[in-house]
């Protein structure tokens, strides 16, 4: 059992005195101003309607507290992360407890009690009856904007709302803490291996913002050639903002060389006219599930003799991938199939020093000095999604109906790689796309974005400035 008054104190964390949270630069609060502030106040309510998760998330719950007969589970939302001195991140809910309950209002707690009755402990708006509201920076209606109250949040959630000073966790209850309870992790990560239909139409939408993001990029090939790398990640988050919560990820923009880094998220160089340039990025929808799709566009419009048989081998080991995907399959299946494409690729170009059999022996897996990384993750709410899922349910499982991957084989020629030609060296290709398994096979949740070389030739061609 966790310690009851470490773990009360840590969720409770959001509690704050009146002017508590202030700054130094702050200027002074006379009673007469204080007392002034808390006059003459209408009430409004916050339009909040109900939320489509509502009979999703309850479902979700039963199945979380059927696994953990005759215990208490609390599962919080999370606080404010400093960035900088007295500046904080922008909050974004714990996913678990977002997948649970719908609620994306920080300093919450989502508790399951043993009769299986769910209680969401939230952080209401601020009262008028402290100064709170008007002096606090991060939690203070004037300073940090309207929260919903109890009420509000408990119609369009469709949960029993408390206030967080309601929360005791005394007694003799067991209780397990989600991220301090490697049991719970586990569980809540497993329930979500599976999407029910209104997750996947939830990553459909993320998939069609993020493709308009590329087509954003492409239309502004101008500035791009002027400001390079950033201006497609400045560009990408413009997109990503408009129409959905955020960033799934930070975007990965890799031009020449940069290509090569595969989690390149600096995005500080050029965009030189030969180059390849990679872009792994993906947008996260207003309720957190978010795309990841990856394509390799070269910055001419079009793709060179040399960039074209390599993109070309790639997507071949993609493609590979994707038809390995089905129910009753490894979950490892596509990432074998890509690999042994990927493999013989690398043989015919005389890289391998050995045999393809030894080179894709599990105990030798020498090509992996060109291909580095896994062809794929579970996708969801995370952009690796279900992390804290046991090996058994996810990487040495089976696929399943509902479940939804990336398949996103890569080559990487390093620039002072010495084993593979000259011109070779300083390109790195991706291609990723969002798979959803179905009954019969496999769906492409990211087919909008053209992957064959000469769709995206064209694709770049109608788009271009």
């Amino acid at each position: 059992m966790v310690s009851e008054q470490s773990e009360q104190s840590e969720v409770q964390a959001s509690e704050v005195q009146a002017g508590e949270a202030t700054e130094s630069h702050d200027q002074a609060v006379p009673e007469a101003w204080s007392a002034f502030m808390r006059e003459g106040w209408g009430d409004r309510e916050l339009n909040l309607p109900a939320h489509p998760i509502t009979p999703w998330a309850a479902a979700r719950r039963a199945r979380l507290a059927a696994a953990f007969p005759g215990e208490r589970l609390v599962i919080p939302s999370g606080t404010y992360k400093q960035r900088a001195n007295d500046t904080d991140y922008r909050f974004r809910a714990d996913t678990a407890h977002a997948y649970f309950t719908g609620n994306q209002t920080s300093d919450a707690a989502l508790v399951i009690e043993p009769d299986g009755e769910a209680v969401l402990y939230a952080r209401p708006r601020s009262s008028r009856e402290t100064d709170e509201f008007f002096r606090d920076r991060v939690y203070g209606e004037l300073w940090a904007g309207r929260r919903p109250s109890g009420k509000e949040l408990s119609d369009s959630l469709g949960l029993t709302v408390r206030h967080i000073d309601e929360l005791d966790l005394s007694g003799t209850t067991k209780t397990r803490r989600l991220g301090e309870d490697g049991d719970l992790d586990r569980v809540a990560s497993e329930l979500r291996l599976v999407k029910d239909e209104w997750e996947v139409a939830e990553l459909e939408e993320a998939c069609h913002i993020t493709a308009l993001g590329f087509e954003d990029c492409i239309r502004e090939w101008d500035n791009v050639r002027t400001y390079g790398e950033r201006w497609i990640e400045g560009t990408f988050f413009r997109r990503a903002r408009a129409m959905g919560n955020d960033l799934g990820y930070d975007s990965i923009v890799g031009a020449g060389q940069h290509a090569t880094t595969l989690h390149w998220i600096d995005n500080t160089g050029p965009v030189k006219p030969d180059d390849m340039i990679l872009l792994d990025m993906g947008v996260e929808g207003r309720n957190l599930y978010t795309a990841d799709i990856t394509r390799t566009l070269p910055a001419s419009g079009s793709y060179s003799a040399l960039h074209r048989d390599l993109y070309s081998l790639v997507l071949r080991a993609q493609e590979a991938g994707i038809a390995a995907v089905r129910p009753g399959a490894a979950f490892r299946a596509p990432h074998h199939a890509a690999i042994e494409v990927l493999a013989h690729g690398l043989s015919d170009m005389g890289l391998l020093p050995v045999s393809v059999d030894e080179a894709l022996d599990e105990n030798s897996k020498i090509y992996s000095r060109w291909t580095l990384h896994s062809v794929s993750h579970m996708l969801g709410m995370d952009v690796h999604d279900c992390a804290a899922a046991a090996k058994e349910a996810y990487v040495e499982g089976m696929l399943e109906e509902g479940m939804v991957l990336t398949v996103e084989p890569g080559l990487y020629f390093q620039i002072d790689d010495l084993l593979v030609p000259g011109e070779m060296r300083g390109i790195g290709i991706r291609i990723e796309d969002d798979i959803l398994v179905t009954a019969d096979g496999a769906r492409n949740l990211s087919h909008e974005l053209p992957r064959e070389p000469d769709e995206v030739e064209e694709w770049m061609g109608r788009l271009l400035p």
